[in-house]
């Protein structure tokens, strides 16, 4: 989607036109990526499904109120989305996202293929798992949104509804509480994850 701006532009006044067309190319090209984010704060293949149809529902009812000189149609539609995971949370009280899970398929191969190099990153996998399944819902959310879609803070900030200077205190939080859980062992693998230096 952050390929596509011109694209999603020129789709949005046929869209409104009515051009069923246009509506389903912009489908098209927005949805992986909205998918991807449910997927990530839910962790349930289903729920992402359905939440990513209803925040595009939501959003092609609504798109006559879309304000590009507010917001990107990317950030408009993560603000749809995350507004719909947490609905969802709420309602079914759901655990929120496993996040190692989620960016697992990126990881390199194993430096080496022997049974104790697998078993051993196998570990400590699970031990970067065990951290971030420890934050809270926020500090978790703002870990996906800045490393698992290369938001900005200010994008962060229109999405969540926060200053952007809380959206950069909940990242900066987030390495804190994950360093001091993870020590030594773990950090180097959390880098591979997500990106981040902890």
């Amino acid at each position: 989607m952050n390929q596509q701006p011109e694209v999603i532009n020129a789709l949005i006044p046929r869209c409104l036109n009515g051009d069923q067309t246009a509506f389903a190319a912009l489908y098209e090209l927005c949805a992986p990526i909205i998918y991807r984010l449910c997927y990530g704060l839910l962790v349930n293949r289903q729920d992402a499904e359905d939440i990513t149809q209803e925040a595009f529902v939501y959003a092609f009812k609504n798109l006559k109120r879309y304000d590009s000189t507010r917001a990107s149609f990317k950030t408009w539609l993560y603000t749809i989305a995350l507004s719909r995971c947490r609905n969802l949370y709420r309602r079914k009280r759901l655990p929120w996202m496993d996040f190692a899970s989620l960016l697992s398929a990126d990881l390199p191969a194993p430096k080496s293929e022997a049974p104790e190099s697998k078993l051993a990153q196998r570990d400590v996998k699970a031990m970067v798992e065990n951290a971030l399944s420890e934050l809270t819902p926020r500090l978790r959310e703002a870990v996906v949104l800045r490393y698992g879609h290369g938001l900005t803070y200010r994008e962060m900030a229109e999405v969540i509804g926060c200053p952007q200077k809380t959206a950069e205190s909940r990242v900066r939080l987030a390495h804190e509480r994950l360093r001091g859980t993870l020590q030594p062992t773990g950090e180097s693998l959390l880098e591979e994850l997500i990106g981040i230096e902890v």
